[in-house]
């Protein structure tokens, strides 16, 4: 049984990041490569093998497998580097700037023979892993909307980020994530039509807001919304079913089930005068009319992904991140950049969109 034996290009923040988490999965972290000296020191001093350039770790003969936590512009060309020096190549997300990469990319470690996934991570969130479980469950019947929102108030992002060159934007930083996630959820259902708004509300150069709809062909409409400056947060997570909502307010999962208590076959008999008016649909509900139930449980452990790349490695089971996983969320965010440029529905999957 071969071990992962990790090398990181980029020891910035995420580098950082999986330097301290990988451990925990059973990883030999060995190595560290930064462009900044400081940054290498940095490895050096934190017990690692510290290069100032990618080159020096990709030729160390004790790495088999590296992540690149690298700026999304060099994600392509490390890949590709890497497959040729015979390594695994773990990208953080997202993988590519555009499917054309991501097949260049895998084109390269198919012909190296090494394997290639993205650090798809939040796969095992807990909020999402809960607002899939009303899915999987049917605790609230049948779902017809899932809403997945994520607002910040911080505003102004940082460093390369804020840079359309270097790959920047929330598309590109978070937008992936939540697109896979829903994805991830309904992994069967295939998307009839795409429509996106993306915005620059702060930023000039790169999008900091984006809200994407997408209709999906088991009758399901997502919708995805984003912004680094709504000053009072919304929930994380609402989905709505016919025999009940589940909200999951935060990372956190606070929230509730909602369900009525009594059936509500039948309108008030008489017009309530309420603070929009008069109106019978849209009347208080009486009391007991609905009933609240806690969240489900659900257990999660990120560990999860560097064990299952060990496994594969050794020719056990499966990657749980795909690359076909990982180039339909490329495909969704280019039909989605599409729609919000030409101000249309882009006809996808269900549809016979051939690029999906």
């Amino acid at each position: 049984m071969h071990d992962i034996r990790l090398g990181i290009i980029g020891y910035g923040g995420m580098g950082r990041y999986h330097a301290k988490r990988a451990p925990d999965a059973g990883v030999k972290v060995l190595a560290a490569a930064d462009i900044l000296p400081e940054r290498a020191a940095e490895a050096q001093a934190a017990g690692l093998t510290g290069y100032c350039s990618a080159g020096g770790l990709l030729a160390d003969d004790r790495i088999n497998t590296v992540i690149l936590t690298v700026p999304n512009h060099l994600h392509k060309e490390m890949c590709v580097k890497a497959a040729e020096a015979g390594k695994h190549v773990i990208t953080e997300k997202p993988a590519a700037l555009s499917v054309s990469e991501l097949d260049e990319m895998e084109a390269a470690c198919r012909k190296a023979g090494v394997v290639l996934t993205a650090h798809q991570n939040r796969r095992w969130d807990r909020d999402m892993l809960t607002a899939k479980y009303a899915l999987d469950s049917g605790i609230i019947g049948k779902i017809f909307t899932i809403e997945s929102k994520l607002h910040s108030a911080n505003g102004y992002m940082h460093e390369w980020h804020l840079y359309k060159k270097y790959g920047g934007g929330m598309m590109y930083d978070w937008g992936v994530h939540l697109i896979d996630q829903i994805l991830f959820m309904m992994p069967r259902a295939k998307i009839e039509y795409i429509f996106a708004d993306i915005k620059k509300v702060l930023h000039e150069e790169v999008d900091d807001y984006f809200k994407i709809l997408m209709k999906m062909d088991n009758g399901i409409t997502a919708h995805i919304e984003l912004s680094t400056y709504i000053l009072d947060y919304q929930p994380r997570w609402l989905v709505g079913g016919d025999k009940g909502t589940m909200i999951v307010k935060d990372f956190a999962c606070g929230g509730a089930v909602y369900k009525t208590g009594k059936l509500l076959e039948k309108l008030p008999p008489q017009i309530a005068e309420t603070e929009a008016g008069p109106t019978r649909q849209f009347a208080p509900v009486p009391p007991g009319g609905i009933i609240t139930e806690a969240l489900p449980e659900i257990q999660t452990d990120p560990n999860e992904f560097y064990r299952n790349l060990r496994g594969v490695i050794n020719g056990q089971g499966e990657l749980k991140v795909k690359i076909p996983e990982v180039r339909r969320v490329l495909s969704v965010m280019e039909a989605a950049v599409e729609s919000s440029e030409t101000g249309r529905a882009i006809a996808f999957e269900a549809c016979g969109n051939i690029n999906a």
